[in-house]
């Protein structure tokens, strides 16, 4: 039987790691304005604590997380074209960066006060898994906060390609979980969609108590003005999905 060639990471794809890059950290992006305010106030006070960062893309938390004050940052990711962009943004830090996929990542039981991962874990197929190893990796009180693509965007099964700008959204086979390939960022990508049930009950099944879920309302404070029609827009329909749970 002949073995099939490695599959190339996503954002290893030619031009993806830089036009992701780019269109999470520009102002209009909701990334922007939804997912990193909701992010940056479930972490908390990173004062002394001992972070890990699962698919960390550029590391940009990790700065702003040693500039918060914690102790240490590690961050994985399985695209060799974002951890070159990791390793320039943490230049001159004590942070530290891995190439591996969160589901094969081996690491030391006990050893992190905190384990995020921000828009990543929608790119994993065994979902249980990963958090099993979460819970194992950290301490007693240790948390987990992380954002994924909101189910009601994952759910449909087909969505026609269109470079026109969205006006609607759809909701369809929301209950039928599994791989979705999409257009974007120029390329084929693999999602996998889970209903917001799953990812609680698998919270739960693997020694986590869930402590926020928020869907990301975009942050008025982030647009220029009040009456931005993006502002409106970004109010339709949400886009993004937080967790974050405590260990038991």
């Amino acid at each position: 039987m002949t073995e099939r060639p490695p599959v190339e990471p996503f954002y290893d794809g030619d031009g993806v790691a830089h036009s992701y890059s780019r269109h999470r950290h520009s102002g209009p992006s909701p990334n922007h304005v939804m997912e990193e305010p909701a992010f940056l106030a479930a972490v908390g006070d990173l004062g002394g604590l001992a972070v890990l960062d699962l698919g960390c893309g550029d590391a940009h938390f990790g700065l702003v997380a040693l500039q918060a004050g914690a102790r240490s940052y590690l961050g994985v990711d399985n695209s060799r074209a974002m951890l070159e962009q990791a390793r320039q943004v943490l230049t001159g830090t004590e942070a530290h960066v891995q190439h591996s996929s969160i589901e094969e990542l081996q690491l030391p039981d006990g050893t992190f006060d905190l384990i995020v991962s921000r828009m990543a874990l929608h790119h994993v197929e065994d979902l249980d898994s990963v958090l099993s190893a979460c819970r194992r990796w950290v301490v007693p009180s240790g948390r987990v906060v992380f954002t994924v693509l909101h189910p009601v965007l994952t759910s449909p099964i087909s969505v026609p390609p269109s470079t026109e700008r969205r006006t609607d959204w759809t909701v369809d086979d929301y209950f039928s979980t599994g791989a979705r390939q999409r257009s974007w960022m120029g390329s084929r990508v693999t999602w996998y969609h889970r209903t917001l049930e799953n990812y609680v009950t698998s919270l739960a099944a693997n020694g986590f108590a869930l402590s926020q879920l928020r869907e990301c309302a975009p942050e008025p404070q982030r647009f220029v003005d009040a009456d931005d029609p993006e502002l409106a827009r970004r109010r339709r329909v949400p886009m993004f999905l937080l967790l974050a749970a405590a260990a038991t």
